[in-house]
């Protein structure tokens, strides 16, 4: 299982995962209207590590988190 974190504003609990990879994460949030505007904006990162690449590989146990742009002074 992975665990899915939504960090700041992103108004949802964690989710547990059977997945493989982010291109799985992204289809999956895909479907969830709310999410769909967060993940144009967001970064990702897999066990406290910014990624990029949707191909990356993921394992059991893995923590995935979304980070939303924040504005600050």
């Amino acid at each position: 299982m992975v665990r899915v974190e939504f960090l700041g504003p992103i108004q949802k609990e964690p989710l547990e995962l059977e997945i493989t990879n982010l291109s799985e994460l992204a289809k999956i949030l895909q479907d969830d209207k709310e999410m769909q505007k967060w993940l144009e904006n967001s970064a990702v990162a897999v066990n406290d590590t910014l990624v990029s690449s949707r191909d990356f590989t993921l394992k059991d146990g893995d923590k995935v988190s979304l980070l939303p742009p924040v504005c600050g002074g």
